[in-house]
C-alpha cells in the first residue's frame, strides 16, 4: 500500500529518488576524499627523466602510439605474449598516458630493456631490415636531429603541477643533461623505460 502512494505521487517519488542517489553519492565518493592515492603503488616506478620526457614527447609527435599500445588486457593470449598485464601504477606518470588497444605493430608496455640501443638504432633507421615484414616507416632524421632541450623545465614545471614529483635540482639540471643528445637517443631512452618496472615472467 505504502508503494503505491509512492508511484502515485510524482513529487514524493522525485525527492526519494534524489534522496537514495544522494546517500549512494556519498558512500561511494567521502572515502575517497580520506585515501592518499586510489592508485596501489608498485615498487620501481619513478618519473621520467629529462631525456625519457623528450622522447615520449617525439613519440607522440611521430604518432606511434597510432599503431603501437602500451595496455597488456588481461587476457592469456596478451599476458603469454607481453608478460603481465598492465597496471595503473606503471603509469600514473604518464600525461597523456599511453594506453591503448591498437596493434598495427607490437605492443611496447613491456618493450624497456628488451633490445640494446643498438637494435632500436637500427629499427628506427630501417625497420625491414630487422623485420622483413614489417609496415613501419622509416625514421632516419631522428639519428641526425639535435635535441632540443630549451623547454625542457617548463614540461618539468607542468608534469610537477600535475602531480609528478620533480624537485627544484631535477628541473633546474634538465637543460644541461640534454646537452649533446639527439631526438634518437631521446627515443630511445623513452622506449628503455617502458614496463622496466615490472618483472617479466
Amino acid at each position: 500500500m505504502r508503494h503505491e502512494v509512492i508511484e502515485k505521487n510524482g513529487l514524493l517519488m522525485a525527492v526519494l529518488i534524489g534522496l537514495v542517489i544522494s546517500v549512494g553519492g556519498l558512500v561511494e565518493i567521502t572515502p575517497l576524499f580520506f585515501l592518499k592515492s586510489t592508485i596501489p603503488p608498485l615498487e620501481g616506478v619513478r618519473p621520467y627523466t629529462p631525456l625519457e620526457l623528450e622522447g615520449r614527447d617525439i613519440y607522440l609527435r611521430e604518432g606511434c602510439y597510432n599503431c603501437h599500445s602500451q595496455m597488456i588486457r588481461p587476457f592469456r593470449a596478451e599476458t603469454e605474449r607481453y608478460g603481465p598485464y598492465s597496471k595503473p601504477a606503471e603509469s600514473m606518470y604518464d600525461h597523456p598516458f599511453q594506453w591503448g588497444s591498437k596493434r598495427t605493430g607490437p605492443d611496447l608496455a613491456r618493450v624497456g630493456k628488451k633490445y640494446p640501443d643498438s637494435w632500436h638504432i637500427q629499427h628506427m633507421e630501417d625497420p625491414r631490415s630487422i623485420v622483413p615484414e614489417s609496415v613501419m616507416p622509416r625514421y632516419p632524421w631522428l639519428a641526425r636531429t639535435a635535441l632540443d632541450g630549451s623547454r625542457i623545465e617548463k614540461k618539468l614545471g607542468v608534469m610537477r603541477t600535475l602531480g609528478v614529483p620533480y624537485r627544484d635540482e631535477d628541473i633546474k639540471s634538465a637543460a644541461a643533461s640534454l646537452k649533446d643528445k639527439t631526438e634518437l637517443d631521446a627515443l630511445i631512452a623513452y622506449l628503455q623505460s617502458l614496463g622496466t618496472a615490472v618483472k617479466r615472467r
